[in-house]
């Protein structure tokens, strides 16, 4: 364990109101894993972006130079699910990674302790963060509905590659939270214990506002669309940043809700 990462754990138990406790081999090893999880995840829906824009503008570029008549090639839906079958397969590898770092700093220890209750979906995400990613899904899939009514080729098929979009990182979403709620606990004392919790609950917080989900409309159809559908798409990205940013300023933050779970003052 490099000394970078023991200082980075030090920092993290600070800001979580856990400024007397040391920071373990055994928490800087679980914190480490999860950042660099989170960025790998982080590229990998940058990537997403990255290719579904690609795929949206050489369709267009291959149906503009027969002047509009080219009928839309199947390849970058099919080169777009393929990705989305990726980034579901690279969630799993990271759940797996973390799963396997926290098995073996568990097996390592010497004396393991354990909370009688598993925390369940309310504890550990709560409903105004459940209820924010549920509108977020209702949201994107009504535009991508509502844009394939539109009797233009060119937006229907980028509204096709939306809703590939959506249901990839819809199936992601699911197959994390089912994750966090099943993972056992790792810990050896009360601090490790309640540091478990709140990684959880960090760790669900972050699952549950796919904010991909606010700029694949407007990657994809801003400008093609028509003018009502654009105001729609720019309303409902700058309304879920709106949201996320509210639900963080008053939700309680997870260090307080873990030591409810916990039972700790």
């Amino acid at each position: 364990m490099s000394p970078a990462d023991l200082r980075l754990t030090g920092s993290w138990l600070a800001r979580h109101g856990l400024p007397d406790a040391s920071p373990t081999p055994l928490l800087a090893t679980r914190l480490a894993v999860r950042r660099r999880a989170r960025l790998a995840d982080q590229v990998a829906i940058a990537v997403l972006i990255m290719v579904a824009a690609l795929a949206q503008a050489g369709d267009r570029l291959a149906t503009s130079a027969f002047g509009g008549f080219q009928p839309h090639r199947s390849a970058p839906l099919l080169i777009l699910a393929a990705v989305m079958a990726g980034l579901l397969l690279v969630r799993s590898l990271l759940d797996w990674w973390v799963r396997r770092v926290d098995r073996r700093a568990g097996a390592a220890l010497s004396r393991r302790a354990a909370h009688p209750v598993q925390p369940g979906w309310r504890a550990v995400l709560g409903r105004p963060f459940a209820t924010l990613a549920l509108a977020t899904f209702a949201g994107a899939l009504v535009l991508a509905v509502s844009a394939l009514t539109i009797q233009d080729d060119a937006v229907r098929h980028a509204a096709s590659v939306l809703l590939i979009g959506l249901a990839g990182v819809g199936a992601g979403v699911v197959v994390h939270l089912r994750e966090l709620l099943a993972r056992p606990v790792v810990a050896e004392d009360e601090v490790s214990l309640t540091a478990d919790v709140i990684m959880r609950i960090e760790d669900a917080r972050e699952v549950a506002v796919p904010a991909v989900l606010w700029a694949l409309p407007v990657v994809l159809l801003f400008g093609s669309a028509p003018g009502w559908w654009n105001v729609a798409s720019l309303l409902f990205m700058f309304a879920g940043l709106a949201a996320c940013a509210a639900i963080h300023a008053r939700t309680p933050s997870s260090a307080a809700v873990a030591r409810r779970v916990m039972g700790v003052r």
